[in-house]
């Protein structure tokens, strides 16, 4: 995915914050934190997570699947990696 390098940095940092969050999450299940304030943390990572994954999303659509410089073919197997990824995403 040669068009990731353009946004690697973005995405990597985008990755690192989540992994801080989740990290926050443990710190606070291991310091018998309030029930609440971790389900807000956990609101927060999902919220994360998500705009990663619409980003991701996007990104791969634009790239693989509405390019104009596509074949019939590369737009087909574009168009099957998406819903592959959205069908395991929602289960």
């Amino acid at each position: 995915m040669s068009h990731m390098i353009s946004n690697k940095d973005q995405l990597l940092a985008r990755v690192r914050r989540i992994a801080g969050q989740v990290g926050a999450i443990e710190r606070a299940i291991g310091d018998e934190a309030g029930c609440a304030a971790i389900l807000h943390q956990v609101a927060g990572v999902r919220g994360a997570v998500l705009g990663l994954m619409d980003e991701l999303v996007e990104d791969h659509m634009r790239e693989h699947v509405v390019a104009p410089a596509l074949s019939d073919s590369e737009r087909a197997q574009g168009a099957d990696e998406l819903l592959a990824a959205i069908r395991r995403y929602a289960k």
